[in-house]
């Protein structure tokens, strides 16, 4: 599903460009009236703005539960914030971006002797680079960087008992991003996010554990320019 979701943004994408070419915009076209070495519309600034989105993967529990598996189907929500700077150059857009979103990716199934054994990313953030080809208002990009979290694994068997870890790791994605004014823009973004797996000691019934968590995002935001 992974892959499912980095092609539909590369289709976007190779849509959004094989648009600009029957326009005339390119630039082996220099004298052509609607081609300019500058971006139609302004890129650089700092911004912010809000997310929110879905995630689905794998959630790793070693070693495996009694009648379970070690590599488990997780999936959940998600809602956060961005804030980023964008630099254009001129038919070329870089910038950073760092964001935090609250989560509840995960899964959950039965222990022996009844109750529930549950793992979930409760929040995760990035710090990334941006690459961007704007096409008038629109603009295709790249990104990949660095990424963290907070995981909970929860043993409930008449008494809850829960153990956290900070995880830490890596993202890379594609996404689409349109200006609807000089200072609001929408974007729609595609992330994979691998958290890494951290040990999880002294659960009871099911004892220490090494749970990881790794995830496709798909998400809508909203950033404001200022």
């Amino acid at each position: 599903m992974r892959h499912s979701g980095i092609a539909l943004l590369a289709v976007l994408a190779v849509s959004t460009s094989a648009q600009a070419a029957d326009l005339n915009w390119n630039a082996g076209n220099a004298s052509s009236p609607i081609y300019s070495p500058a971006s139609a519309a302004q890129w650089s600034g700092f911004y912010a703005g809000v997310s929110g989105g879905y995630g689905w993967g794998t959630t790793t529990n070693s070693p495996a539960l009694a009648g379970g598996q070690t590599d488990n189907n997780s999936s959940g929500w998600m809602l956060g914030g961005q804030v980023g700077y964008n630099m254009d150059m001129g038919g070329f857009v870089v910038g950073g971006e760092t964001d935090l979103q609250w989560a509840n990716i995960g899964y959950s199934e039965p222990v022996a002797g009844g109750g529930t054994f549950e793992a979930k990313t409760d929040f995760f953030g990035t710090l990334r680079a941006r690459a961007g080809v704007p096409v008038g208002q629109v603009m295709p990009y790249a990104t990949l960087g660095i990424a963290y979290g907070r995981g909970s694994a929860k043993i409930d068997d008449g008494v809850t008992t829960i153990q956290t870890a900070n995880h830490f790791g890596w993202t890379a994605g594609l996404g689409l991003e349109a200006q609807a004014t000089a200072n609001l823009s929408f974007k729609a973004e595609y992330l994979y996010v691998d958290l890494g797996s951290q040990a999880y000691n002294g659960l009871p019934t099911v004892g220490d554990r090494d749970i990881g968590q790794r995830f496709s995002v798909v998400r809508g935001g909203l950033n404001y320019k200022f």
